[in-house]
């Protein structure tokens, strides 16, 4: 089989994701038939170095011979069994190791199979905890401008991604927006510490006005990551679990994209020292292998469900694939490699080279902003530098960075304007240089009149 073949036959019968299916008239399906390591191979034997880590999920490369043996060792022992009146060993000990890898205070873990599921459920437990407390008036969220927080209607409504979202307005839940702290829009010689303190001061106003109707404040930890890549810093957050405390309104951590080592650390809310009152986890959660998605939380928001069942207390959510066991052997198996491997700490070095490599493109004259935290590194293209014009999002210059990289064995998927590296931890020094000249090329040919 060769690429046309397979292409032809799944524009066909295949609807892919957050794409206009016409673009592919012109800019062609990348079929692909295996992948190992860092790389993708199509059926034509061309190469690509996974640099987004196929949607920021793929920590340790493709193939893995350790999670492989996991998947393998578990599936011939036990599939998948309900979760409801049942349980299983591998749920069973993931729970306890993730409860202890993640800020102290969260001790109990719910399972579903995909990001949007977790902040779907986080949602509803927050509510659901104010009422069986007794106060149904506390039914309203609070979000960031610029925040993304996956495509199901709760979820999204919690987005404020126009591009996402805007179509759907109709069918979302009212939402209040406090400003991102966004390091990207601070004044000249404001630096991020004090921009991110004074976008709190709206925060607190709306938390001090608005705190009786408030059930909980959502964020993205330290990256905005579908709006752009953009980044601020975490005094924002030690901020926030202070006035949410202040307040009596819960924090949702929505860590789906950010935790497991992404942003230097585990996970982007230990830069805060802060633990929130719900942690959603997915994507890394299972290394790039199997959906599998968790919200923890802590005892007392556990403790205001647990009563007699005519009560009509419980939490009665649930997914067909909760704590599936074969994804909780890979995430079991991700672990391990993050403990035995000292990822964090060897992470460091492989930060540092992402930032050397495109040092040299700080002064380039349509290059906005070079931006890192931890494992991912984001370069914004403007139109013009000095006043950080964007150029019109029509011209779509990012997508001729991608299809540049294609070309040069490379998997760059870009953000509107904005390139990124977010790939995975094993990624060699000589790749990372590789994907810093392959960018500097498409950077070249995208701001081209």
């Amino acid at each position: 089989m060769g690429n046309a073949d397979l292409v032809a036959r799944g524009l066909k019968s295949v609807w892919h994701p957050c794409t206009q299916m016409k673009d592919h008239e012109s800019l062609p399906l990348v079929p692909i038939k295996r992948g190992e390591g860092v790389w993708l191979e199509d059926f034509e034997n061309n190469r690509y170095i996974d640099a987004v880590s196929s949607w920021w999920v793929n920590l340790f490369g493709h193939a893995n011979p350790r999670i492989n043996a996991a998947i393998v060792e578990q599936i011939e022992q036990l599939e998948h069994v309900i979760l409801a009146g049942f349980t299983h060993e591998p749920v069973v000990r993931l729970s306890e190791r993730l409860i202890e890898v993640t800020p102290p205070g969260l001790n109990k873990c719910f399972y579903a199979d995909n990001g949007s599921s977790a902040v779907e459920a986080a949602l509803k437990m927050s509510y659901h905890y104010w009422k069986n407390c007794g106060q149904p008036a506390k039914k309203n969220f609070v979000n960031l401008s610029n925040s993304y927080h996956g495509e199901t209607l709760g979820a999204l409504a919690l987005g404020d991604v126009a591009l996402y979202k805007e179509t759907y307005h109709p069918l979302l839940m009212d939402v209040i927006t406090a400003p991102s702290p966004d390091a990207y829009h601070r004044e000249p010689g404001e630096s991020e510490e004090s921009y991110a303190l004074r976008q709190f001061a709206e925060m607190e106003k709306i938390l001090a006005e608005r705190h009786e109707e408030i059930c909980a404040v959502v964020v993205e930890p330290l990256i905005q990551c579908a709006g752009g890549m953009r980044m601020h810093h975490p005094v924002y957050h030690t901020k926030l679990r202070e006035a949410c405390d202040r307040y009596h309104v819960h924090l949702i951590a929505d860590e789906i994209a950010v935790g497991f080592g992404r942003t230097g650390t585990m996970f982007a809310l230990e830069q805060a020292s802060i633990t929130p009152d719900f942690m959603c986890l997915s994507k890394g959660l299972t290394a790039g292998y199997l959906p599998l998605s968790v919200v923890l939380t802590t005892d007392k928001v556990y403790d205001a469900f647990y009563d007699d069942y005519n009560t009509l207390k419980a939490f009665l959510h649930s997914h067909s694939y909760t704590g599936n066991p074969i994804g909780c052997a890979v995430a079991l198996a991700t672990l391990d490699i993050f403990r035995d491997d000292r990822v964090i700490e060897s992470n460091r070095e492989l930060s540092a080279c992402m930032s050397e490599s495109v040092a040299h493109l700080a002064d380039h004259p349509n290059v906005g902003d070079i931006r890192q935290c931890g494992m991912t590194l984001a370069i914004e293209m403007v139109k013009d530098k000095t006043s950080k014009t964007p150029f019109p999002w029509q011209e779509r210059r990012g997508v001729r960075v991608y299809q540049h990289a294609l070309t040069r064995q490379a998997l760059l998927r870009p953000l509107g304007n904005v390139v990124y590296f977010m790939p995975p931890y094993i990624i060699t020094k000589d790749q990372i240089r590789h994907l810093a000249q392959v960018a500097t090329e498409g950077i070249e040919i995208a701001v081209r009149d």
